[in-house]
């Protein structure tokens, strides 16, 4: 496995993580028309404008260069935080196997780096993987309705120090 900063090239790879791994992970908590409806291509063309510009987004690759997943971080989105996860995402066959925790390690860190001392998460109540976060003891701030499809969510708020110690 290798890990790097993401590049302009790496919007294929990144929008074919990112539609799979929603059809995967949401599969039975998003309705299936939904996911089905996910394009790789306006994911693609979401992801050549995001690493067009300045950007925090890192992958994990194989051997071969196929990207395998991706963490996207930076500045909280609506000022009343400081750094945020965008997005951390990744195969359903290569979970459970640290490159998630890698990823998101280096996300932690680079938030560090630009000087900020929290992270916000915004997950999906229902989805499983959001016990992952419970390692790191983030607080749960707040709760909100999402609207996914035409599907109402409820989506948790989590604040996590970046100066805690694991």
């Amino acid at each position: 496995m290798h890990y790097r900063k993401a590049e302009l090239q790496d919007a294929g790879g990144l929008a074919y993580v990112h539609v799979h791994s929603w059809r995967t992970t949401y599969r039975g908590i998003v309705s299936e028309d939904y996911l089905e409806s996910l394009s790789i291509v306006e994911k693609e063309e979401k992801w050549i404008r995001i690493l067009s510009d300045s950007h925090h987004t890192y992958v994990c690759e194989s051997e071969k260069g196929e990207i395998l997943g991706f963490v996207s971080f930076g500045k909280e989105r609506t000022g009343e935080y400081e750094g945020e996860l965008y997005a951390i995402y990744l195969l359903k066959d290569h979970q459970g196997k640290g490159i998630g925790k890698t990823l998101f390690e280096i996300a932690r860190g680079e938030l560090r780096n630009m000087g900020f001392n929290s992270m916000w998460i915004w997950v999906l109540k229902e989805n499983p993987s959001k016990y992952f976060y419970h390692k790191y003891s983030p607080a749960l701030i707040k709760e909100e309705t999402l609207t996914i499809g035409n599907e109402r969510h409820q989506e948790e708020g989590l604040l996590l120090d970046l100066n805690q110690k694991d």
